[in-house]
């Protein structure tokens, strides 16, 4: 009984230090990531910019330094969360792969990996993906909302409590406040599958070739790694990130424009071609390497201060 409690001590211990680590980080990549989110948000829902760099000059021109930051409150908060429950959900799965390939390993004769397989890395990053929709999910088409309403007098929110309580209305809230969580499903599971996969193919990789444990990787090889794990992310779940996007800013009622992810694919696709699915991918991937590395960086530091 000792032991079971002792066990169960310990692992809420390693629980609640990969959810501080993650909040940290996601307060980082917040900070980092805003004013290139924006510009990509831009680009995903409207055809009145040539590209990111005419993007950001009018945003600068027209609103001001300071619409980079526009509806930042709301993913500061929530964004810290959401990295908090993602590496808390990956660790979570990764000990129980562990374990599971623990026990594999005591049977007669049979020999299982000390470490997860890549599959395993890949699945237990989709876990954390889709244990953190429930919070993304909103949380993004609030922030989304907040980036792309009219500036000035024709401001739809005053902010994001008044956005959250317009949605909700809109006409309930699974259909408002959770519109897109379909296809944010989707992306969240692809995305930090691939994330978390390509960041430990990349640390054990410098382990094993250096012959070294993980606590001895400095931490610009760290940040390296995550920066390129952050382009992985994208790469391989963006055209779900811009349906996402366009059902996100769709209108209500009589000026809805999309019935559904299905109808939103189906109608990117026929107006806009293949390119429609990948339009401001470059801002996205020059965000993602400062945005991840600084995430990685930052939760990789944490956990070494704290354990």
């Amino acid at each position: 009984m000792a032991e079971a409690l002792e066990e169960a001590n310990v692992g809420l211990s390693r629980t609640l230090k990969d959810l501080f680590a993650g909040a940290v980080g996601g307060v980082a990549q917040v900070l980092i990531g805003q004013p290139f989110d924006i510009v990509k948000v831009r680009l995903q829902t409207t055809s009145q910019y040539t590209g990111a760099i005419d993007a950001a000059s009018q945003i600068l021109k027209n609103e001001g330094a300071s619409a980079f930051y526009k509806g930042t409150l709301t993913p500061l908060i929530g964004i810290g969360a959401c990295v908090s429950v993602q590496f808390g959900a990956f660790n979570y799965a990764r000990r129980a792969f562990e374990a599971q390939n623990a026990s594999k390993s005591s049977l007669p004769g049979a020999v299982a990996p000390s470490t997860l397989s890549y599959g395993q890395y890949y699945a237990a990053g989709a876990f954390a993906g889709v244990a953190n929709t429930v919070l993304s999910s909103p949380i993004e088409h609030i922030r989304i909302r907040l980036q792309t309403q009219p500036h000035g007098a024709g401001r739809l929110y005053s902010g994001p409590l008044d956005c959250i309580s317009k949605l909700s209305r809109s006409p309930s809230v699974p259909l408002g406040l959770y519109r897109g969580t379909a296809v944010t499903f989707l992306r969240e599971a692809q995305a930090y599958g691939f994330w978390f996969l390509a960041f430990e193919y990349l640390m054990q990789s410098d382990v094993t070739r250096n012959k070294i444990t993980r606590k001895d990787i400095p931490t610009w090889k760290i940040a390296f790694y995550g920066g390129l794990a952050g382009e992985a992310l994208w790469i391989s779940s963006y055209p779900f990130d811009v349906v996402k996007s366009k059902m996100q800013t769709d209108g209500f009622g009589q000026n809805q424009r999309y019935k559904s992810m299905r109808d939103a694919f189906a109608q990117t696709f026929r107006q806009e071609g293949m390119g429609g699915f990948w339009r401001g991918i470059g801002p996205t991937l020059l965000r993602a390497l400062p945005v991840s590395a600084g995430t990685f960086a930052t939760v990789e530091m944490v956990m070494r201060a704290i354990t």
